[in-house]
């Protein structure tokens, strides 16, 4: 290897990922490999078999039968971890406590206990942390919170969103409660997310109202969110409903409706900006939301600048969710968050 090759392997970040979850397998893997700054070196499964084949068929070098030892692996430098969310936790940490810096999947854990926990061992190991919530790095996504920031609205007083899918198997690992499975912890999180980024609040209280399978997980849940300014968010989640996914930012002077808005592809999208019998259509070029997001992590690990979204961001977006949990657990009464 020359010189040339040698300093452009530097500038890259070698990843492994903490197991062969479907996720990693048609999104973020990809999305590592053909990123500017990263390379995929290698995954793991607790079957060794299983962690030989995934990286024959996609083309990673190597691969290891425990997860312990791809953390324990010298060639690897950063971690993606999509585990089941009970499962978040305790590898995350035991990835930082060994030096990697990790990029693990929404949400970040079961808890904002947890992720504080999750953030101390980041910053007593030196290393970076983040929760993959991929849709904040889209153009589209940008541009919106650009508008709202900006006035274009005016003063936002109402955000709704949703976010549905139908799950076909009864196995699905979203709904087992042991696993931390259910509508809000999967897909009504974005929900959560979305509306507190666009209020630029956090909720001082919420309501929520739940459809649980027998099992006790929330195959259905609707919630509304009190933020302190006086704006409101309602949203509803599913794993029981036909797919949809959107929200509209509304507010004294106008709204924004976005489409497609957490999984847009890599087409060109838009905006609709309403104001009155007005419209108009801001279309945003297309872009891979998950390479953009894993190529600032890797900027972040090289060069050893904060990420865009902390820990702490990632812990008020679950005390939100804990909130909604207890208050559809209540009956539906308002809960204060935190």
């Amino acid at each position: 290897m020359n010189e040339e090759d040698e300093a452009a392997v530097s500038d890259r970040l070698r990843w492994g990922v903490l197991s062969t979850a479907n996720i990693g397998r048609a999104a973020v893997n990809p999305a590592i490999q053909a990123s500017r700054n990263g390379v995929l070196n290698a995954v793991a499964s607790r079957d060794r078999d299983r962690a030989e084949a995934f990286a024959r068929e996609h083309g990673i070098p190597r691969s290891h039968g425990s997860y312990e030892a791809l953390i324990e692996d010298p060639e690897i430098d950063a971690l993606y971890v999509p585990l089941p969310n009970s499962m978040h936790r305790d590898w995350v940490i035991h990835a930082l406590r060994a030096g990697k810096h990790v990029l693990c999947e929404k949400p970040l854990a079961l808890g904002a206990t947890d992720c504080m926990e999750m953030a101390a061992a980041a910053v007593e190991s030196g290393v970076k942390l983040m929760e993959a919530f991929m849709y904040r790095f889209h153009p589209r996504t940008e541009q919106v919170i650009e508008m709202v920031r900006n006035g274009q609205i005016g003063e936002v007083g109402a955000v709704r969103s949703t976010f549905t899918f139908r799950l076909r198997s009864p196995d699905n690992i979203r709904l087992d409660p042991s696993l931390g499975g259910g509508a809000l912890m999967d897909v009504g999180c974005y929900c959560v997310n979305v509306s507190r980024t666009m209020v630029g609040e956090e909720p001082h209280a919420v309501q929520a109202s739940a459809r649980w399978t027998d099992r006790g997980v929330d195959e259905m849940l609707a919630g509304i969110l009190h933020f302190p300014g006086g704006a409101v968010a309602h949203f509803d989640c599913a794993l029981t409903m036909e797919r949809c996914e959107r929200y509209e930012v509304a507010g004294s002077d106008g709204y924004l409706d976005v489409d497609r808005a957490f999984l847009p592809g890599t087409e060109d999208v838009v905006i609709r900006d309403v104001h009155g019998r007005d419209q108009t259509h801001h279309a945003v070029g297309g872009d891979d939301e998950y390479r953009l997001m894993v190529e600032h992590f890797a900027d972040c690990a090289l060069h050893d600048r904060p990420v865009r979204y902390p820990v702490s961001e990632a812990a008020a977006n679950l005390r939100t969710i804990e909130a909604l949990y207890r208050s559809a657990r209540r009956g539906g009464g308002i809960e204060p968050v935190g």
